[in-house]
């Protein structure tokens, strides 16, 4: 059986480390570093974080219903196995080089450099507000993912996406092993350097997205307002129910699409016949 803390108040550095097997409610953790640092098998309900570093090197941590205010910058970093429900999380660089970690009905107000080199990502119901969230991480799940911020996923590697939203400049750049369903991406330059990237049932708009892919997949896709779409992109299978302002130089692959304005094919090292463009309506070229 765990040990209660509760309604209790501690402050200074490291007040409660190396705590273990105990259940944390009401609580709040005041200016001090590191207040559980070190920590295993911990429980916290109702529980504030005012100042720097409240998880390091933990384990088995579930926190529910509580904050993480603007000072708990860094805050939880070489963790494994967190569980956060119903909270909000208001300081950046919270997540760094953690593993094992599912978020459920959590807002990050500030995530600026958040979830970097973290491993084994569940995000549900997630609200993210701020740039380069989740970068070189890998292994991660979302549904219902609502991100404002530049450089989502930079440099991650195995993810998948649920009905999500994504309002970023340079999403998904250099990952690689990326499959979106069901979602809306808005954003210039989307998943160039990548690798392996299927979208399916997606709505895009985006200025020059989709470039420098290699396999490229895309299933019953709105492009919308988009331009010089495909730029050495090689091993294309495209299919896209709407039209496209313009396609310049793709390397290979098939392109089906309901109408685009513009084909531009400027590379003399480019080979034309390489990449088949099936449109209902006549291209200017």
């Amino acid at each position: 059986m765990k040990k209660l803390i509760n309604e209790d108040y501690f402050e200074g550095e490291r007040p409660l480390f190396k705590a273990h097997d105990e259940e944390i409610d009401d609580t709040t953790f005041g200016t001090g570093e590191s207040p559980l640092k070190e920590t295993h098998d911990l429980d916290l309900k109702d529980v504030v974080f005012k100042w720097k570093y409240p998880l390091w090197y933990s384990k088995h941590i579930k926190v529910d219903d509580s904050v993480f205010e603007t000072m708990s910058r860094s805050g939880i970093w070489y963790t494994d196995d967190i569980e956060i429900t119903n909270s909000a999380l208001q300081a950046p660089k919270l997540f760094r080089r953690a593993s094992k970690i599912k978020l459920e009905n959590v807002l990050f107000a500030d995530a600026e450099e958040t979830m970097w080199n973290c491993k084994d990502i569940d995000l549900k119901d997630v609200q993210v507000n701020g740039n380069y969230f989740g970068m070189n991480s890998e292994n991660i799940r979302v549904d219902n993912l609502n991100v404002v911020g530049n450089y989502v996923f930079d440099g991650a590697k195995n993810i998948e996406v649920h009905n999500s939203t994504f309002v970023s400049k340079d999403a998904f750049w250099n990952c690689e092993n990326v499959t979106i369903y069901d979602s809306k991406i808005s954003g210039e330059y989307l998943a160039w350097n990548t690798k392996n990237i299927t979208l399916v049932n997606c709505t895009i708009e985006s200025d020059q997205g989709l470039c420098y892919i290699d396999n490229l997949k895309m299933v019953n896709c709105k492009v919308l307002r988009t331009d010089l779409a495909f730029e050495y992109c090689s091993n294309i299978n495209a299919e896209i129910t709407t039209n496209v302002m313009s396609i310049k130089n793709p390397i290979s692959g098939t392109i089906k699409v309901e109408s685009v304005d513009n084909i531009i094919f400027d590379d003399p090292e480019i080979d034309p016949a390489n990449t088949n463009i099936q449109t209902k309506k006549l291209a200017a070229k």
